[in-house]
């Protein structure tokens, strides 16, 4: 299918301007098919399972590719795969299929191949509880695989967000070179609210930086300036090496000091010499707040609801939510806490993101935690008691 018929057929798919309910897995497939992804490799679990089955039925339709492979790590292989030909590619999963998917993340970090992994989280650790939402891999998604890497990690709160930043993962993914990773969680994924999509001519869509070099000059880890390097794909008359070893500018193995040194800080440096437009804060009454709630994912919206009760309970109370939880919006959090007294980290786990919170924070206030870890979410009235509770 030519490029031209693509786009005819994804035009014909899409519905924009139109309201439509839709569960929040449905929204991240219609934002990859917007994003322009051309290919699924994925292994069915609960509760991110719909996303694999929207893009098993419409990708083929526009010339795409679905594939089930017999479990995650052939799954992440073959997404990275298809990366390296060309096509833009994700998966999505759950936890267990998270944890299997790590070495080849890490693969993907080092080989700085673009690709989106959706994590609908579910209780865990092992099987844990599979039917029921946690928040539990959020630093899993910065530290689980091994070694020194820098990790570009989204989190939605609602159905739209699910769609909009499936769209900003894969414009991340490919601006960087890099996997990037969604954490929605269970009832995020299964929860349906009305959503209008916009119009396709209206989103934002980047693809790859292609070399204009000839072949022979092609440097396929080229450190460039702003350590960002044009990415050639598999067939297109360029060579390149690829590897999970630590490599030279070219791809191949190394054990020359400078050049290690070069590439792990590429690593690093290509999202930190970028964080101001990687990392994306909403700010709730924050203006003349004094308490300060941290919430993020299904657990923002009770904390979204929470400060504006508290408010007419006279509590000067507001909301940071970070939607880019990696890099962590060090600066702007960091500003904020100079000017609120306590601070309050509802988390569906037993205490993930309040970490981060703490090792910002330079002065001495209260930063105190509200966990829930039995598959149910956390309420208003939950978050409004611990404000009363804790309360300068």
């Amino acid at each position: 299918m030519s490029e031209v018929e693509t786009q005819n057929k994804r035009k014909q798919l899409y519905k924009s301007n139109t309201p439509l309910l839709m569960q929040g897995n449905e929204a991240c497939a219609w934002g990859a098919l917007a994003a322009g992804c051309m290919f699924f490799g994925g292994y069915p679990i609960t509760p991110s399972t719909e996303i694999a089955e929207m893009l098993a039925r419409y990708l083929p339709q526009i010339g795409g590719h679905f594939i089930q492979m017999e479990d995650e790590i052939a799954s992440i292989a073959s997404v990275i795969g298809a990366s390296v030909a060309g096509a833009k590619s994700m998966t999505a999963t759950s936890g267990p299929g998270f944890s299997l998917m790590q070495e080849n993340l890490g693969y993907a970090y080092m080989a700085e191949v673009p690709c989106v992994v959706v994590n609908v989280q579910r209780g865990g650790p092992s099987t844990g509880l599979p039917t029921k939402v946690a928040q539990g891999e959020m630093m899993q998604a910065k530290w689980g695989t091994h070694g020194d890497y820098f990790p570009i990690v989204l989190v939605p709160s609602s159905v739209k967000e699910c769609f909009d930043l499936t769209i900003r993962a894969f414009n991340l993914s490919e601006k960087f070179r890099s996997p990037v990773v969604v954490l929605s969680d269970e009832v995020l994924g299964h929860m349906r609210e009305i959503v209008s999509l916009p119009p396709q001519d209206e989103l934002e869509i980047i693809t790859c930086t292609r070399p204009n070099e000839p072949p022979e000059w092609y440097r396929h880890f080229e450190i460039t300036p702003d350590y960002l390097s044009p990415m050639a794909s598999f067939g297109e008359g360029y060579r390149f090496h690829l590897t999970g070893l630590t490599h030279d500018e070219y791809g191949f193995p190394t054990s020359k000091q400078k050049e290690i040194v070069d590439k792990l800080e590429k690593l690093r440096l290509k999202t930190a010499r970028h964080i101001d437009e990687i990392a994306d804060v909403r700010l709730d009454l924050m203006d003349d707040a004094h308490i300060m709630v941290l919430a993020y994912g299904s657990t923002a919206r009770a904390a979204r609801q929470a400060i504006r009760i508290a408010r007419k309970k006279r509590f000067k109370v507001g909301m940071v939510q970070p939607l880019t939880i990696w890099p962590f919006p060090d600066d702007i959090v960091g500003r904020l806490l100079e000017k609120v007294d306590l601070v309050i980290v509802p988390e569906l786990n037993q205490g993930q993101i309040i970490g981060e919170v703490k090792r910002l924070c330079q002065r001495h206030i209260k930063i105190v935690g509200l966990n829930r870890f039995d598959g149910e979410l956390i309420t208003p009235a939950q978050i409004v008691d611990k404000i009363k509770e804790e309360r300068p």
